[in-house]
């Protein structure tokens, strides 16, 4: 079984389970994070395995069964197409493996439970790789939005999305492997309402879809406590702003790109006098930067926080719980119900 802390003084041993695009953005931040280091990699292919293991270390197998069974290895980052997370994270905890695999964890909530009750059986920590949770300027805004210190928030806008263009077998746009907007992109702005304005009382939406029946695009309203409200929309068809924007009794936060945000800037409205009576305007900008520097693309912090929870004997992480990851996916399986999504040519969520 593997120790929870790595060899002494060699850091948490990662393995990679499959080298596609994002495995790679990963492997990179790995390199940054203090306390982790990529022991091995695994990939289906075992010339694959051998390239990426070239370009980032690490021992390369030709299956993902020799990954999970390699002692170097402490704990396993799935980065497979969502339709094989289940699978593959049931490997690696069966293994003896700590998981943390791409989002969504599954591509449903009854799978993403079935997964959170075999961590627990195996006494295994489980988190999905919402890297937005631990990104340290996400942190600081949400925290200092729960002060008051910001106002009462109001309303939210979040938007994600980009172009895809690729063969109808692509991950991005195959259903069997469960392409979908609202799982690629969606579940971005998703997170980012839930974590500034916690659980979502109510989510509407409606989409476009395409071919074989898959979103590509969404947009959804959420109502959430004290009535704030949230518009969000994903897109696998046009190239939306990044932009998130938080309204609050105040001022206004904006982030150029909540995505892979640098930093927040919140603007008061002052009361001024006018011609003859009191007016609001715009105050002088306050930016708001994370408690720490953004390292890389922003996926060391979560490499971080798994090595932290680990080291503490955690099995899943405070930043994102095994709870909130469950609501956001209860939230997308009523969106795919409401707009007539399904997977594997089942009935929608």
């Amino acid at each position: 079984m593997a120790e929870d802390t790595g060899r002494a003084g060699d850091g948490i041993g990662w393995g990679i389970l499959a080298t596609g695009k994002i495995a790679h953005t990963f492997a990179a931040d790995l390199a940054l994070a203090p306390g982790a280091r990529l022991a091995a990699v695994g990939s289906r292919r075992l010339e694959s395995a051998r390239a990426f293991a070239a370009d980032y270390g690490g021992t390369a197998y030709g299956s993902y069964e020799e990954l999970v069974a390699d002692p170097a290895v402490d704990v396993v980052y799935i980065a497979t197409p969502h339709a094989l997370h289940l699978d593959n994270a049931r490997l690696a905890v069966e293994a003896g493996k700590h998981v943390l695999c791409e989002k969504p964890l599954t591509l449903d909530t009854a799978d993403a439970e079935e997964l959170v009750r075999l961590a627990r059986e195996h006494d295994r920590f489980l988190m999905e790789a919402m890297w937005t949770a631990c990104h340290p300027v996400v942190r600081t805004l949400a925290e200092r939005l729960r002060s008051g210190e910001l106002g009462r928030p109001r309303h939210l806008h979040a938007e994600l999305g980009f172009r895809v263009d690729a063969p109808p077998e692509d991950r991005m746009l195959n259903p069997a492997l469960g392409a979908s907007a609202l799982l690629d992109m969606g579940i971005y702005p998703l997170t980012f309402a839930h974590l500034m304005l916690g659980p979502a009382e109510e989510v509407r939406a409606t989409a476009a879809l395409g071919a074989g029946g898959i979103d590509l695009d969404v947009s959804m309203t959420g109502r959430y406590a004290d009535g704030a409200l949230a518009t969000m929309t994903a897109s696998m068809t046009s190239w939306s702003s990044r932009r998130a924007a938080i309204a609050t009794d105040l001022g206004r936060v904006e982030l150029d790109d909540f995505h892979h945000p640098a930093r927040a800037t919140f603007t008061p409205y002052v009361q001024v006098e006018g011609a003859g009576h009191w007016v609001f305007e715009p105050g002088t900008p306050v930016e708001i930067s994370g408690a720490e520097p953004v390292v890389g693309r922003g996926y060391a912090h979560e490499i971080v926080e798994v090595g932290r929870c680990l080291r503490a004997g955690l099995r899943e992480s405070p930043l994102v719980p095994h709870e909130q990851t469950l609501t956001i996916l209860r939230q997308m399986d009523d969106v795919r119900r409401q707009v007539g999504v399904a997977f594997d040519g089942g009935p929608p969520a």
